[in-house]
């Protein structure tokens, strides 16, 4: 009989940790521990479809909280922790720092000390095999002028708190690897979207406010380049590194989808123009408005994934165009969740978790 496996997912009620939980759970002799925080990014609407699924186990708490964290790892023993917890959206860092220092510093710091008390008491098999993957950002890599990509050996130049407390976490994932030998891994993404992503988040708030008639708010004169990578395709990613990434290694993951934020904008409106053909708000470019740019904005990001690629075999399964339309259609057809989102109801209900 083949042996469960146990992953912890931290941040596993988030965006892409959400995606990432749900994937898992439909692979077979898998169990998932999610340790969630459930701050305004985390939702359990988005687990909704596995809250009676017994091999997804649900705790409210912190990463911070080094007491949970040591009771989990002995409790459940994982085979693998998979960091996603993170204040992420770099508008609230700029407005309120202290809560990324908390969480994506101390919190990540805590986590890592957690890991490495139980990664030296496993058995000498398991120690082999344990594995500490860390979910970073590319923007950790600052800012790209026209031309040039990120790779992973890419100096640091973070440009916003929010780059800044995840180049943080970084150093001390790698500093974990070299001063103790722990297993870690790092990876450093380009701009995920996709299903179940809080609609503060450029592609589904203009998907959003375009159905709703609302103004499209685009920074400066929406110049600005990223590149963008389904939330799928990066979850698959994450697997690879799990399964054959070499310990001390970082993997940088992108879609090779390099997009101004207003072609981005623009084909959303191509797209509800064609998939809301009675829509009263058609065409929905009329709605795009140009407002102040914000602090410390970066010009480019663009991410040179040939390692994961030639090291791993990964490859994106959607291109940009496929992944925006599956995004679209699934939020045309998801609307109550996002309401729920919006109206903040999303955040009433907080029953049948464990939290010990």
């Amino acid at each position: 009989m083949t042996r469960r496996k146990t992953i912890l997912v931290t941040g596993g009620a988030g965006f892409i940790g959400g995606n990432f939980v749900l994937r898992q759970m439909r692979r077979p002799n898998l169990q998932v521990v999610n340790l969630d925080a459930l701050t305004y990014a985390g939702n359990l609407d988005t687990l909704d479809s596995i809250k009676d699924n017994p091999n997804h186990v649900f705790i409210l708490g912190s990463i911070g909280d080094r007491s949970l964290v040591d009771y989990l790892l002995e409790r459940y023993q994982p085979d693998v922790i998979v960091n996603f917890a993170a204040e992420s959206h770099v508008d609230r860092s700029i407005d309120s720092p202290e809560p990324f220092i908390q969480t994506n510093i101390l919190g990540t710091f805590q986590l890592l000390e957690a890991a490495r008390r139980y990664w030296r008491s496993l058995s000498p098999e398991a120690h082999k095999a344990f594995r500490f993957l860390h979910v970073s950002t590319d923007e950790v890599y600052g800012t790209l002028g026209s031309e040039g990509y990120f790779t992973e050996e890419s100096p640091y130049r973070p440009n916003s708190p929010y780059s800044a407390s995840k180049a943080s976490s970084d150093h001390l994932v790698r500093a974990y690897f070299h001063t103790y030998g722990m297993p870690t891994l790092t990876t450093n993404c380009s701009n995920n979207y996709g299903p179940y992503q809080f609609p503060e988040k450029l592609i589904p708030l203009m998907i959003h406010n375009a159905i709703n008639g609302k103004p499209l708010p685009v920074y400066g004169t929406g110049a600005n380049v990223r590149d963008w990578l389904y939330v799928e395709d990066h979850c698959r990613a994450l697997e690879r590194v799990i399964e054959e990434g070499k310990p001390g290694e970082v993997y940088n993951i992108g879609g090779n989808n390099e997009k101004t934020n207003l072609e981005v904008v623009e084909t959303i409106c191509s797209l509800l123009d064609e998939l809301l053909p009675n829509s009263k708000f058609r065409p929905h470019r009329k709605l795009i408005t140009f407002v102040a740019d914000r602090p410390g904005h970066d010009f480019r990001y663009a991410i040179d994934a040939s390692k994961i690629r030639r090291e791993l075999g990964w490859e994106p399964h959607e291109t940009f165009e496929t992944g925006l339309r599956k995004t679209v259609q699934w939020y045309l057809e998801n609307q109550t969740w996002s309401q729920r989102v919006m109206d903040g109801s999303y955040r009433g209900e907080r029953l049948g978790i464990e939290r010990s």
